[in-house]
């Protein structure tokens, strides 16, 4: 990939408003039409699966090939890591397709680009906005490319000079007839009625004009010369240069020009020293710690020690408020840490050790309150079914605990908060390239559908991806079982409980319509190895 340089203008160009291209390499301007056109046959009406690893793959070769030898991003460790990512993530889509695997792989590629562009970059999340800030830059400066030749610039001038008279118009325009398709039904239909008759219009002079297609293509054209060009975008890795990996002794805000933000305001209340802050800092360690004593004492003879729910008990409420709450103070107690230890706190020798200790203390138990947090969880699944979210609290505790674990190198290695923001960035990032790796439906599909369940809600995985369907088909027998099936209609907020037969002539809908659809609307772009694998499977019971 070939960095533009920014241009110097020379003299007397600010007397022209001619927009200056963007210049493009030889390599460039054969890839870019070439991807816009790869990214049209494989997505255009095709579901997300093998197109998504092909074009992800077009982009990270374009970009490995057009880097120089000597480019600093080959010797970024950051880079390397997106790299795997990447080709980690692309491999799941296409083998399982799941929707973890598809934001894996676009993210990893999006941050891929952003170290690209700045290989000097740290934060995941920076690495991301800078790519999209690249595409910001890069697509205005294409525009010069479509003018007109020479000889009818003139004409195109006036007609961009009355366009634009028309934009704010139609800008206007636009806002009310949405407001009124809104509220007005009749509006709405006969609007529609009109478009149809302009798109029958439309097709009518050129049968094989299509204005969405039209629109798609473009699309892939901006997003192809979004990743290929690269328009250096320093503001993240400004703004991240000011940040250090360790907290330093500092002065500011004082009456003083040696410091980095002097302030020479007349005060009339004193400001609060660093005694006064460690006192502070101290009692509310030591007040929160006995609170929080008390409560993981609770949890722990409650919960942790053969907790068995009683009749009538509602486990819900028990996992979903507790569990939303306990996290909430979580993330409030490790806020509370970082502020007392963010500055000269850190570096004040007659209470450190008692405030590194008290701080150690409170973390510690909020590990254990996070284990309740976990085990509340647990139980909800052993009890009732698994789920999405389930899974989604033990990731979320996962980087809670992995959190916990940075706050203490902040107290006892004194680590900024830049430090914890990179450590914790990193560790989502792995834990989403972990979940690529899982095949949750299918777990979920075979606990929920397990002869201890005596109620089932079926309706939750018939709406699964269809390469769950072999699953249900070769449980379905669990169903004469169950006291309680639940089916919801589609669109619906109210739940429907239906007999065995009922429940197994749903899933026998379910499969045959699939079966019916596979073979026609599924091709080889949005081939995976998961729904291949049980088309199969189905079609040889």
């Amino acid at each position: 990939m070939t960095v533009v340089p920014t241009a110097v203008p020379a003299p007397g160009a600010y007397a022209t408003t001619r927009r200056v291209p963007l210049p493009l390499t030889a390599l460039q301007k054969l890839l870019i039409p070439l991807g816009a056109v790869l990214f049209d046959v494989l997505f255009w009406n095709q579901e997300r699966g093998l197109n998504l690893a092909l074009y992800t793959g077009f982009v990270l070769g374009a970009t490995l090939v057009s880097q120089r030898r000597n480019a600093a991003v080959w010797r970024s460790g950051y880079f390397w890591l997106m790299v795997a990512g990447t080709v980690l993530s692309a491999g799941g889509v296409v083998w399982y397709g799941s929707g973890a695997a598809q934001l894996a792989c676009v993210a990893s590629l999006i941050m891929l680009l952003g170290y690209v562009n700045q290989p000097h970059l740290k934060l995941v999340a920076y690495a991301l906005f800078t790519a999209l800030g690249n595409a910001m830059r890069v697509l205005p400066g294409l525009l010069p490319y479509l003018r007109l030749p020479a000889g009818k610039t003139s004409r195109w001038n006036r007609v961009r000079f009355y366009g634009r008279l028309l934009v704010v118009p139609m800008g206007v325009l636009l806002v009310f007839h949405v407001l009124f398709v809104l509220a007005n039904p009749r509006y709405e239909a006969l609007t529609d009625t009109a478009l149809a008759q302009v798109g029958e219009w439309l097709m009518a002079l050129w049968p094989n004009f299509s204005v969405p297609h039209l629109l798609f293509f473009l699309l892939g054209l901006m997003l192809t010369a979004g990743a290929l060009v690269v328009v250096p975008f320093h503001f993240f890795l400004d703004h991240e240069s000011r940040f250090g990996e360790f907290v330093r002794r500092q002065r500011n805000r004082v009456a003083s020009f040696g410091v980095r933000q002097p302030d020479f305001r007349l005060r009339s209340t004193k400001l609060l020293d660093l005694r006064k802050e460690y006192l502070a800092a101290l009692a509310v360690f030591g007040l929160v710690n006995g609170l929080l004593l008390v409560v993981n004492v609770i949890d722990v003879r409650w919960i942790w020690l053969g907790f068995r729910p009683e009749p009538g008990f509602d486990l819900t409420q028990f996992v979903h408020e507790g569990t939303y709450v306990l996290i909430l103070s979580i993330l409030v107690a490790m806020g509370i840490v970082l502020w007392f230890f963010r500055r000269n706190l850190n570096f004040y020798q007659p209470g450190l050790p008692a405030l590194r200790w008290g701080a150690t203390v409170w973390v510690l138990q909020n590990v254990v309150l996070t284990i309740s947090v976990g085990l509340r969880n647990y139980y909800y699944i052993l009890h009732t079914e698994l789920a999405y979210k389930r899974i989604g609290v033990y990731g979320f505790l996962v980087l809670t605990l992995f959190g916990l674990l940075t706050v203490l190198l902040k107290i006892w290695q004194r680590r900024s908060a830049y430090s914890l923001v990179r450590l914790n960035g990193l560790a989502a990032y792995a834990l989403l390239l972990v979940l690529v790796l899982g095949n949750w439906e299918i777990w979920i599909a075979r606990y929920n559908l397990s002869p201890r369940f005596r109620t089932i809600n079926l309706g939750f995985l018939l709406a699964m991806p269809e390469r769950v369907l072999p699953e249900l088909v070769a449980r379905q027998s669990i169903l004469d079982g169950a006291t309680r099936i639940i089916i919801s209609p589609p669109g619906a907020y109210y739940e429907s409980t239906v007999t065995s037969e009922q429940a197994k002539a749903a899933i026998r809908h379910r499969v045959a319509a699939w079966q019916r659809n596979y073979p026609q609307y599924h091709r080889w772009q949005s081939w995976t190895q998961a729904e291949a694998a049980a088309y199969e499977t189905l079609r040889n019971q």
